[in-house]
């Protein structure tokens, strides 16, 4: 089945950008998706950009720092973008 979607649609490329709060886990989850392990981060200054494959589909995942003063640069980055994933941290 997936050699037949391959054929059929070929090889995808998306971009995804990750926004929230500062310290809800943005880039642990970025990580996590690109070496399949747990890493211990540092506050994200601006962002960071990783590329992650997963079957046929390449995803450019952009993970925007969170902490208050950089917030209002997040509706630059929205442009281009295939998903948005908002994520939160509960306690």
């Amino acid at each position: 089945m997936g050699k037949i979607l391959t054929k059929l649609f070929g090889k995808r490329e998306l971009r995804v950008l990750m926004l929230g709060l500062d310290a809800a886990g943005k880039t642990s989850i970025l990580y996590k998706l690109k070496l399949g392990q747990s890493i211990k981060s540092l506050p994200t200054v601006g962002f960071n950009v990783e590329t992650v494959t997963y079957k046929n589909i390449k995803f450019s995942v952009w993970d925007v720092g969170g902490q208050e003063k950089i917030r209002p640069l997040w509706r630059h980055y929205y442009v281009g973008h295939s998903s948005f994933n908002i994520c939160c941290r509960f306690c």
